[in-house]
């Protein structure tokens, strides 16, 4: 049916954030979609620091994220706002690499406290790299259970999360064929 690409912002390979991502990539596959995860844990950290725009793997990243018909950018809340590190990424990343694609933005984080950093943080980046921005999901720890397959533990998050993905995967249907560049 098409490739959903999930871009993880998280440097810790056992976090909250990872578990919500590869949640979400399951429920994508069940409606048909092929998921590919990406990690800016990929990336070799000087490439990243000293912004190598020939590395082989952000040349990978780059094709893998322009053929993709939608993605989903997680990060952890970090200081108000994204990690660093996907910062990074997202600043070696051609200016236009989301343009025409639906993005779904999802963020972790201790508290409701963190909440806005999704809305004044993560999305104005991800508008920045031309993404069609969807409402976006925004996860507290406790609402993550990392030991058990139930990850959303939260019954009304569960909910909000499975409503927000089948809208994605709708807006995603509806496009395509019919990327405009």
């Amino acid at each position: 049916m098409g490739q959903i690409v999930i871009v993880s912002g998280s440097p810790s390979a056992l976090s909250r954030l990872e578990r919500i991502l590869y949640y979400l990539g399951d429920l994508a596959e069940t409606e048909g979609y092929t998921v590919k995860h990406i990690s800016v844990k990929d990336m070799d950290a000087d490439d990243l620091l000293f912004a190598n725009f020939t590395s082989p793997k952000l040349k990978e990243i780059t094709k893998t994220l322009e053929t993709a018909n939608g993605v989903i950018v997680g990060s952890p809340v970090y200081k108000a706002s994204y990690s660093g590190v996907l910062k990074a990424l997202f600043d070696i990343l051609p200016q236009d690499i989301l343009q025409n694609k639906y993005v779904l933005p999802v963020m972790t984080g201790g508290s409701s406290s963190h909440l806005l950093a999704l809305e004044y943080a993560l999305k104005p980046l991800l508008a920045t790299m031309k993404a069609q921005n969807l409402k976006g999901l925004y996860f507290q720890d406790s609402d993550i259970d990392k030991t058990t397959d139930n990850v959303i533990v939260d019954e009304d998050m569960l909910n909000r999360t499975k409503k927000q993905l089948h809208y994605f995967i709708e807006k995603i249907k509806g496009d395509v064929g019919v990327k405009a560049y």
